[in-house]
């Protein structure tokens, strides 16, 4: 058992020198990929205005002006609340706004009915949790005026409901497929993202997942390679953009940690 334990010993020891050299950077690179579908959903609804709002017309029979009023909401909700988390600027309105879009297209797209889109909105609701977790880190949350209670516990629960949320974006991602790399990646993934919900070994098994998603999204979905022409396109640039959020949110755990309730926190009072 001494080996397996010395070589996790120095995996950590190398991954805490690889956040350590990127702890200026990280937090903002998070940031960047956490609002990363949010800024494109909101660029689509500028350059294909006319067809967003013929397609919610057409599939709620809601009429010009309300289909109208859906397509601003979500240009400027997603576009204004993209920039004011980049600039941390009032924050948690930010992600209280973030937040109303996904559960506006969760409505307007019909997702409540698609299991695997639902489990990614899910996922995204993680993230936002875990950018509100950061800002309450900085005194700039939604909490501010509350007393403090020494372990900050509403930071320590919006960052286990965050980590917990992301695990459904890899659900989404295990395939039954009876093939060896498969197997293996359904098998590592799994056990991963239960290390991160459990809060154990939280930063090297988020950081490990970092580069896993990154791969996966890279190759699953490069959505560059398909001619504009084709509706193949925008399927794999949604997933791509969702995907790289999840992975910023991944990211904030490894910048921020677990959090009070893990593992890792309580292995310390052991």
């Amino acid at each position: 058992m001494s080996i397996p334990n010395e070589y996790i010993a120095k995996t950590e020891d190398v991954a805490e020198q690889v956040i350590k050299r990127g702890k200026n950077v990280l937090p903002t690179v998070a940031r960047l990929c956490l609002i990363a579908t949010f800024f494109e959903d909101g660029l689509r609804m500028y350059f294909q205005w006319n067809e967003q709002r013929e397609y919610m017309d057409m599939s709620w029979g809601c009429g010009k002006f309300l289909a109208t009023v859906f397509v601003l909401i979500n240009l400027l909700g997603q576009l204004g609340g993209c920039g004011m988390v980049m600039a941390r600027f009032k924050v948690d309105i930010a992600v209280g706004l973030l937040f109303f879009i996904v559960v506006l297209q969760t409505i307007a797209y019909s997702i409540l009915w698609d299991f695997q889109f639902l489990l990614r909105n899910f996922a995204l609701i993680g993230a936002l949790l875990l950018v509100l977790a950061e800002a309450r880190i900085e005194g700039r949350s939604l909490f501010a005026g509350v007393p403090s209670m020494g372990d900050n516990k509403p930071k320590n629960f919006m960052q286990l409901a965050g980590r917990i949320l992301l695990a459904f974006m890899f659900i989404t991602l295990i395939r039954f497929e009876l093939s060896v790399w498969q197997v293996i990646q359904d098998i590592i993934g799994s056990i991963l993202m239960v290390l991160v919900v459990l809060g154990y070994k939280t930063k090297l098994s988020a950081l490990i997942l970092v580069a896993l998603l990154t791969v996966l999204n890279l190759y699953h979905n490069a959505w560059w390679t398909i001619p504009s022409y084709k509706p193949l396109r925008d399927f794999l640039k949604y997933d791509f953009f969702q995907t790289l959020s999840v992975i910023g949110g991944l990211l904030m755990i490894v910048s921020l940690g677990p959090g009070g309730v893990s593992m890792d926190e309580h292995k310390k009072k052991w």
